[in-house]
């Protein structure tokens, strides 16, 4: 392609808007536009990126035995009524009425397509011997994005590959899982991507096990929980610590809790700071529902509870913070004031707050806190539970090492779902013994378009994006420095032509314009090899050939100039 016949808006200054590395360089470099917020026109560099990782994403699933269809974005409401999932996605998902004639209908886009995919399967597969199959499709996806930002890594209408699995037993689940595992692996490697796979909660999909697929970026929205020394990963919903209970014997002849006053005080940092003392020798006391009763849960001051594992520890499928009204009539107190002592609901307690010597706790009183608090001595610690997030420095539940924290990007999901949608979709088949089950399911997506914006975001410098060779928009750039000379031009065309019939995408700036201008915007595009021709070269009967990562230079005799640029990539691929 010429530059001249194609469409590349490159930009100069860095957007305003634009807050991320590569929401300013997929703007800077001709990649995207915006339309409203939430949604972006592909452009064609851009757009042939996504083409790229579409293809890599449709082969590697192809090989893992998945087959290819294609479902509506228009759904009826009523399938998202069936599994719960109108209430549970809430706002998130654009839900419409329209007319048509005298009826009015009620439609969804779709965010995610296990509705539509297992009312398909409930209308087709009657018998064990149909399965299993995993079917799958690269199609738009739409999502109320409260806050849309960071470019195309939040938005409200993004490209997603989604795959459905479905078996007769949990042996038939685990191996499309690993397939599904296996060859998102595959997808991030030949995308030129490092991620990291981590264990995940499941969500509102559902599910009972499932696992991130996440690139580290410093800018990503997600926390990684890993252990340098083993494999361990996970995302901070679902990672735990290797902290172990520590259960202390009651103090004889301990002295009671002291009441102090602490007006308009209800937060740890209000009350940390009027009482002058550090928030790691308060014991919080947090009240949720849990199936809908009452549960307190109890962690040292300076912590955050995780609700995944509540909801573990508890063995409730569900937990929420509870209302001001519960609050009141387990403690007697507003919120911020809810302690273990006298607490008229059960508790649980995380392994740290069993470690305080002596704490502050709230008194269950308005404006007031006790303190000289011993745990396992004043209220009862029968057992302890890993209930916060885990932070830098907790010990891996894995090995011995540590665990740190980095942000990251989620690129892709895979999840156990069993039978929470065959169940309420009525899609069953009939074993051996003509017994009738529901069909177990699996889940698996992949964010095509936020795979393009991780690539941007991990891959550039301060000149420019740095493509990775499969999904660069083009794999050869060819820079005439003269293209009023006609020496230049007959040479330029001809490696030109060689390498377009060898199958290589090549994009020629055959512009009219300054040496160095095309070589910023070369930069800017960030086309992996570039092949610069005129000048002395041109005399010397030689191009110069050069990685766009590397600042190095090969010097190549005209004639072999097509191999030797066929064999670099033959070596990157």
């Amino acid at each position: 392609m010429r530059w001249s016949q194609t469409f590349i808006p490159t930009m100069k200054e860095v957007p305003s808007e634009a807050e991320v590395p590569s929401h300013q360089l997929m703007l800077r470099a001709g990649l995207i536009r915006q339309l409203m917020a939430g949604a972006y026109t592909y452009l064609p560099l851009g757009y042939r990126s996504v083409r790229k990782v579409s293809e890599i994403v449709r082969e590697e699933m192809d090989r893992a035995g998945a087959i290819e269809l294609f479902m509506p974005a228009l759904q009826p409401i009523e399938i998202f009524e069936r599994t719960g999932r109108k209430e549970a996605f809430g706002n998130v998902l654009f839900n419409f009425e329209v007319k048509r004639g005298d009826r009015k209908l009620h439609f969804a886009l779709g965010p995610t397509h296990e509705e539509v995919i297992t009312d398909l399967m409930a209308k087709h597969i009657s018998s064990y011997r149909q399965l299993p199959v995993t079917l799958y499709q690269i199609q738009t996806k739409f999502r109320n994005e409260e806050r849309p930002r960071f470019g195309v890594l939040r938005t409200s209408e993004f490209i997603m590959k989604d795959a459905y699995s479905f078996g007769s037993s949990l042996e038939q689940l685990n191996a499309a899982y690993d397939a599904m595992y296996n060859a998102y692996c595959r997808i991030f490697e030949r995308c030129g991507l490092k991620y990291l796979p981590v264990e995940a909660e499941s969500g509102p999909i559902g599910g009972d096990a499932s696992h991130e697929f996440m690139v580290p970026a410093s800018n990503g929205e997600d926390f990684v929980v890993h252990c340098p020394t083993c494999s361990y990963a996970a995302n901070q919903e679902r990672a735990e610590t290797g902290r172990t209970a520590t259960l202390v014997d009651p103090v004889q002849a301990a002295a009671a809790p002291v009441t102090v006053p602490t007006p308009n005080a209800g937060s740890i940092e209000q009350v940390s700071r009027l009482l002058k003392a550090d928030p790691q020798s308060f014991i919080k006391t947090l009240i949720y529902k849990a199936d809908g009763k009452p549960v307190a849960v109890l962690l040292r001051g300076d912590h955050s509870a995780n609700e995944g594992k509540v909801r573990r520890a508890t063995g409730a499928a569900s937990v929420e913070l509870a209302d001001e009204a519960t609050i009141l009539k387990v403690t007697n107190a507003p919120t911020g004031f809810a302690g273990p002592i006298g607490l008229l609901c059960p508790y649980v307690v995380d392994h740290d707050v069993a470690k305080i010597p002596v704490g502050i706790v709230g008194a269950n009183a308005k404006d007031a806190h006790l303190t000289g608090v011993i745990p396992g001595t004043h209220f009862e610690i029968p057992r302890t539970f890993d209930l916060r997030n885990a932070e830098t420095g907790d010990p891996c539940p894995k090995c011995a090492g540590a665990l740190q924290m980095v942000h990251g990007i989620e690129v892709g999901h895979v999840f156990k779902l069993g039978t929470k949608y065959s169940v309420s979709m009525d899609a069953r088949f009939v074993d051996a013994q003509e017994q009738s089950h529901p069909i177990i399911m699996g889940c698996y997506g992949i964010g095509v378009t936020r795979v393009v914006a991780s690539i941007v975001e991990t891959c550039h410098d301060a000149n420019g994006i740095i493509w990775p060779v499969n999904v660069a928009p083009y794999t050869v750039q060819i820079i005439p420095l003269n293209v009023t000379d006609t020496e230049v031009m007959n040479v330029t065309n001809k490696i030109y032509g060689e390498l377009t019939a060898a199958g290589i995408d090549v994009l020629m700036d055959d512009r009219d314009q300054r040496p160095g201008f095309k070589f910023k915007d070369a930069d800017l595009i960030g086309i992996p090899l570039r092949i610069t021709v005129g000048g002395k070269g041109l005399a010397e009967g030689i191009t110069e050939v050069k990685w766009r990562a590397s600042a190095d230079t090969h010097k190549v005799s005209i004639a072999e100039t097509v191999g030797f640029v066929k064999n670099l990539i033959d070596q990157a691929r």
